[in-house]
């Protein structure tokens, strides 16, 4: 048992070094699963503006807002895996790993 929770605390502490590069792949890959769900919303939502319209707010939405919340949520989400103990930290990002592995086998 003991060399499980050694592995598990080698493992987390690994993990927290690399907390920024973790959480960047943790939101570009949910803006892979989620974002194209996100894109038909909104061409339904402005499909009766004006093409010019349309593509503009089309553009920001993409350009924008998905750059933003990946360079401004980031950070929140790592400082959130960050409060997780030695013992905790790797067990819950190979748990959230699967969950995605398990989202993006499932669409």
């Amino acid at each position: 048992m003991d060399l499980v929770l050694d592995l598990i605390a080698t493992l987390s502490r690994w993990s927290r070094s690399h907390l920024g590069d973790i959480s960047l792949a943790l939101m570009a890959t949910l803006f892979v699963l989620f974002g194209p769900g996100l894109n038909a919303w909104v061409q339904r939502s402005i499909g009766s503006l004006n093409f010019v319209f349309r593509t503009l707010i089309f553009v920001l939405l993409c350009a924008v807002v998905y750059g933003l919340a990946i360079i401004f949520l980031t950070p929140y989400l790592a400082q959130a895996l960050g409060s997780f103990n030695n013992y905790t930290l790797a067990p819950v990002l190979l748990l959230v790993f699967f969950v995605i592995g398990v989202l993006a086998d499932r669409s």
